[in-house]
C-alpha cells in the first residue's frame, strides 16, 4: 500500500505547489485575503499517537496532508469563484450545490448578477 501512496504523492505534491503559487501571487493582485493553510493540514498529530504501527502513522501523515492540502485548495478555489464568477450553478438532478455558492447570484439572474457585482 505505501509504493500507492508514494506515486500519488507525487502529483499531489506538484499541484500543491502550482496552487500555492497561484495564491501567493495572484490573491494579492485581486486583493484577496490569504487563506490560512495550517487552518486546513496537519500531517504529524496522528503520527504522536503511540498505539498506530509505523505503517498506519504513514498512512495518517499521508491523509492529514493529501485531505487537508485538498480542502485548503477548495477554499482557495471557492474565493476565487466568488471574486471572478458569483452566479450558483442551473439546478440539476443529482449536483450537489456548493456551499460557498449559497450568496452567489442566482443562475440566469441578470439583474441580481449586475447588483451584486458592480465593479
Amino acid at each position: 500500500m505505501i509504493p500507492v501512496l508514494a506515486i500519488l504523492s507525487v502529483p499531489i505534491i506538484f499541484l500543491d505547489i502550482c496552487v500555492e503559487f497561484y495564491h501567493r501571487t495572484c490573491f494579492p493582485l485581486c486583493r484577496l485575503p490569504y487563506v490560512k493553510r495550517s487552518a486546513h493540514i496537519k500531517i504529524f498529530d496522528r503520527g504522536k499517537l503511540k498505539y498506530l504501527s509505523f505503517d498506519q502513522k504513514i498512512y495518517c501523515m499521508y491523509c492529514g496532508y493529501a485531505n487537508g492540502v485538498i480542502q485548503y485548495w477548495k477554499e482557495i478555489g471557492a474565493a476565487t469563484e466568488s471574486y471572478w464568477c458569483g452566479i450558483q450553478h442551473e439546478k440539476s438532478d443529482g449536483f450537489v450545490d456548493h456551499e460557498h455558492q449559497k450568496e452567489f447570484a442566482g443562475y440566469g439572474n441578470k439583474e441580481e448578477f449586475l447588483e451584486k457585482y458592480k465593479k
